[in-house]
């Protein structure tokens, strides 16, 4: 028995050594410290310990350098531009870009012959686009203006237009490219076209004709906004008329004036001409070389109540050499059929007409040189 009891206390000691040496170990805080400066001076995470206080080094090597790191402001300097102040980010996108083309024939004792003339073209275009989630809504303001002097002429128009469209769509979901889409357009001219070389009797004026689109459908846009697709089967087409003289002739599809024999109005030519059709609008922009982009838009249209599958026509296509940031070379062509439109009226001695003419296409090709900025 009592070897028996000498060695339980031999096996005690011996842990109880061992498990002093060990926290000894595990913590080389000297024994005079106190308790409570240990629990202070160390964090205790699961069973890693980690010291708060660094201990000052005493012994420093001799191969050792020792930096003290400060911050100065003597190679700093100072800012050659102001700084941008900063701008909470937008969902709009903007464009604005103004553009002047000119060409000029010049002759000194040309035995050939020829007469001196310039043309000039301006146009401008603004873009307000916003795009945010399911909700995008595209609005764009063109306006184009083209003039030409000939040597013992007067001056003479070339180009004449005024155009806005606004596009509002909502997407399902961020995934597709197809979205749900109301669409308006506009567009009329600045001032009188004539027939030259007569100037007596304007063909057109100011809203007159002014055409408007609004219909609502689906439209397929890509995502760098660059392809554009839009089907519209519910698309309400008004012309406006607004010259009276214009309206009783019967211009651009309104209702004509009625006459008696002796040639008096008996009522007045309508200033409206409204229709209800299926309209098909497509735009799509890409760089085809490196500094030659391509514009191209074309708008179909037709009438649901008078003659459907009779297609209105009426297709944009541009090219622009970018020589550099300002000097741009545009190339395009504007085709329109419009069975409304008639040429060729023929009218008796009485100004009753006989022939009220037919539909023709109409074509326009540009090729200009100018300068072009953005901002």
């Amino acid at each position: 028995m009592r070897n028996k009891n000498q060695r339980n206390l031999s096996f005690f000691l011996l842990s109880f050594v061992f498990a002093t040496g060990l926290l000894l170990a595990q913590n080389p805080v000297p024994l005079g410290t106190q308790l409570d400066s240990m629990a202070v001076d160390t964090t205790v995470v699961d069973t890693i310990v980690v010291r708060r206080i660094q201990e000052k080094v005493k012994n420093i090597p001799r191969g050792v350098n020792l930096t003290i790191p400060e911050v100065s402001f003597k190679k700093t300097k100072a800012l050659m531009e102001k700084p941008k102040k900063f701008r909470v980010p937008s969902f709009w996108t903007r464009l604005n870009k103004l553009g002047l083309n000119l060409s000029e024939v010049a002759f000194v004792n040309w035995n050939a012959g020829g007469d001196n003339s310039v043309s000039a073209l301006g146009n401008a275009s603004f873009a307000r686009n916003y795009k945010f989630r399911y909700i995008q809504w595209d609005n764009e303001l063109r306006f184009r203006y083209g003039i030409n002097v000939q040597e013992g002429q007067q001056i003479r128009k070339t180009d004449d237009l005024i155009r806005f469209s606004s596009t509002f769509g909502y997407q399902r979901d961020t995934i597709s490219n197809w979205y749900y889409s109301v669409k308006a357009n506009f567009n009329t001219q600045f001032s009188n076209g004539y027939k030259y070389p007569n100037r007596d009797t304007p063909i057109s004026r100011f809203m007159a004709p002014g055409y408007s689109f609004l219909g609502a459908g689906t439209s397929y846009i890509t995502k760098d906004q660059r392809f554009n697709l839009y089907i519209s089967p519910v698309t309400q087409k008004a012309t406006f008329v607004l010259d009276q003289d214009l309206a009783d002739r019967g211009a651009f599809g309104v209702q004509k004036a009625i006459f008696d024999a002796d040639g008096n109005i008996i009522q007045q030519g309508e200033n409206v001409f409204l229709e209800f059709g299926f309209l098909v609008n497509h735009t799509w922009e890409t760089q085809v070389f490196k500094n030659m982009g391509l514009k191209h838009r074309l708008n179909l249209y037709t009438d649901y109540l008078r003659r459907f599958g009779n297609v209105d026509v009426d297709w944009e296509l541009n090219f622009n050499l970018k020589v550099n940031e300002y000097i741009v070379t545009t190339i395009g062509t504007h085709l329109i059929y419009d069975d409304d439109i008639l040429f060729d009226e023929q009218v008796n001695a009485d100004g009753v007409v006989i022939d009220p003419g037919e539909p023709r296409i109409q074509f326009k090709q540009l090729l200009g040189v100018g300068v072009s900025y953005d901002f």
